[in-house]
């Protein structure tokens, strides 16, 4: 069966294509007006049923509509409970706070304060710089080649990608941009180029009131830091004053197996910064995580009104219970991460090592198409036969797959099913290695 829309239901979106701003994205690859969510899947109106490897972009890493968390919500507004609190204190956020600090924070050691910003991504990233240099009384911040940190001026600043820059309409400051791991291929530890350049007074590169890294890019294309280069930027950054802050806006939660990416690589970040599926639910909901030490925010000085979504709240407390007293998800997140990978590098292994390359890590990988038209037409095609998924790096050349963690094998498999046979459509014979 094919999925996509006749050329006669254009009048469908008369209303968008009317009222929307032309800033509207997401749409143009998946032309169909959705109704419904549930699990894996999304339905349109006329009810066709679409697998979902996109998940709000990692904001849904529980899936559409968890049955537990949406109880919790239903029950929650049924008993008239507070919608939005600012900064209030309510029984909604105590709740919250309480299952962070005795599920994720206390059995990881990490004394962390919680500010709640405004409620996205770019909020988070905005108070947590402003934070930085507040602390050290410097302006600079060191950030790296193809990171994604938001599109406020501020996390704009830090963000690498031309296209997102230019809409600034500015000129982008107060940061200093350094090569991520593996930008020089293997020909130069990056680590030992930052370092240098902070240690050498005539490198032309101010002293950093932080650095911000992400431990995978997801935006970037997938790129994946290794273990020993973030330990050595931690170390870096340390050594020469600078806080570290680690963005796990896209990649936390869950998405690399343990809750934060970086308990891999045993750092104890000075800031870190969430969003999307901190909520668990979908709800606009976002965190930085401040040593507490260094939390020398004065009362009011860093604000917003939506910083007390009390459903948000709620939703957040009951995916924290339900899905990381344990440590099953993660497990599941390991065994299906591998799983994904294999898929993927079989898909990969059809063509020229050159031209088709697997990246990526846990539950967040793609294929590398080294094209951003041919990574464009795979998305399409696999569209038109059931799977949302979309595309990463600077270029759009990698297409990303982000299912729910809690996807089942099967759903698993047939959507990568649908995406090998996109790849092979879209690819054919023509670069399909010689034998």
């Amino acid at each position: 069966m094919t999925h996509q829309c006749a050329p006669d239901r254009e009048d469908e979106f008369a209303i968008f294509n009317h009222i929307e701003s032309e800033v509207r994205s997401y749409c143009r690859r998946f032309p169909v007006v959705f109704a419904a969510a549930r699990g894996a899947q999304l339905f349109a109106r006329d009810g066709t049923a679409y697998l979902d490897f996109l998940m709000g972009c990692s904001s849904l890493n529980y899936g559409h509509n968890p049955p537990e968390l949406k109880s919790a919500l239903v029950d929650y507004i049924a008993a008239d409970g507070i919608t939005h609190g600012l900064d209030l204190y309510s029984e909604a956020k105590e709740s919250f706070l309480r299952e962070f600090h005795e599920t994720i924070l206390k059995p990881r050691q990490l004394d962390y304060v919680v500010q709640f910003p405004g409620p996205t991504g770019t909020n988070a990233v905005e108070a947590a710089l402003k934070l930085a240099r507040k602390i050290t009384g410097r302006s600079n911040v060191i950030a790296f080649t193809n990171g994604f940190h938001g599109v406020s001026l501020g996390a704009l600043s830090c963000t690498g990608n031309r296209y997102h820059r230019a809409a600034a309409g500015q000129l982008l400051g107060g940061v200093t941009r350094l090569p991520y791991d593996g930008y020089f291929a293997s020909a130069l530890d990056t680590a030992d180029y930052l370092d240098r350049v902070l240690s050498d007074h005539s490198s032309g590169v101010d002293a950093p009131a932080a650095m911000i890294v992400e431990t995978v890019q997801g935006e970037g294309g997938l790129n994946v830091a290794g273990t020993e280069w973030l330990r050595k930027v931690a170390a870096i950054a340390k050594r020469h004053g600078a806080l570290l802050i680690v963005d796990d806006i896209q990649v936390g939660v869950g998405r690399t197996d343990a809750f934060f990416s970086f308990e891999a690589a045993g750092l104890s970040p000075d800031i870190v910064t969430m969003a999307k599926s901190i909520s668990g639910y979908g709800l606009p909901m976002a965190l930085v995580l401040i040593d507490r030490q260094l939390d020398k925010w004065e009362p009011g000085e860093h604000n917003g009104t939506f910083r007390g979504n009390c459903h948000a709240f709620v939703t957040a407390q009951a995916a924290l219970e339900h899905f990381w007293r344990t440590d099953s998800l993660a497990v599941a997140v390991r065994e299906k991460g591998d799983l994904l990978k294999t898929r993927l590098e079989q898909i990969a292994q059809k063509y020229d090592p050159t031209r088709v390359s697997t990246k990526g890590r846990g539950m967040i990988r793609g294929i590398d198409l080294k094209s951003g038209e041919v990574a464009g037409e795979v998305v399409k095609t696999a569209f038109q036969n059931g799977l949302i998924i979309e595309t990463a790096g600077p270029n759009d050349e990698v297409v990303k797959c982000l299912p729910p963690l809690v996807i089942g094998e099967d759903q698993l498999s047939h959507g990568l099913g649908i995406l090998e046979d996109a790849v092979d459509s879209v690819i054919g014979s023509t670069m399909r290695t010689a034998g």
